[in-house]
């Protein structure tokens, strides 16, 4: 079974983070999810995120620390995906690379229908509110 490297971000803004949607003709697609991707062969985490958050939504971050790492099991592949915290640097976020994308507050995560892969990190994120002041 092969392993795959996906890096995501938690880019939050005033009290909200920043959340997209796959396109609907995607694997998941329909699906909200915390901005990211693959990781390119011998790409760091922290750079592949850099490169997908410019790529999808044309911002910049500067990646601050690793919040959570998660194994998940499909019937292809293992999906390793890390999830850091980012500083949102530049750039208003437009949605080049994905559906749509939203600033969802921890109150209104409950809305959106995430891949069971993520479901840890939102358990996480109800549990730390310090991490949604900056």
């Amino acid at each position: 079974m092969r392993a795959v490297k996906v890096a995501a971000g938690l880019v939050f803004r005033d009290g909200k983070v920043l959340i997209t949607q796959r396109h609907p003709a995607d694997q998941w697609g329909g699906f909200w999810e915390f901005p990211g991707g693959k990781c390119e062969p011998d790409e760091s985490y922290p750079d592949a995120l850099r490169r997908e958050l410019r790529e999808e939504l044309d911002i910049e971050v500067t990646v601050v620390d690793r919040i959570e790492c998660v194994d998940h099991p499909y019937a292809d592949r293992t999906v390793h995906i890390e999830f850091f915290r980012c500083r949102w640097v530049t750039g208003e976020p437009r949605a080049v690379g994905c559906a749509q994308f939203v600033w969802a507050g921890l109150d209104e995560l409950d809305r959106y229908q995430f891949p069971t892969a993520d479901t840890s990190l939102l358990a996480r994120l109800r549990s730390m509110p310090d991490l949604w002041l900056e």
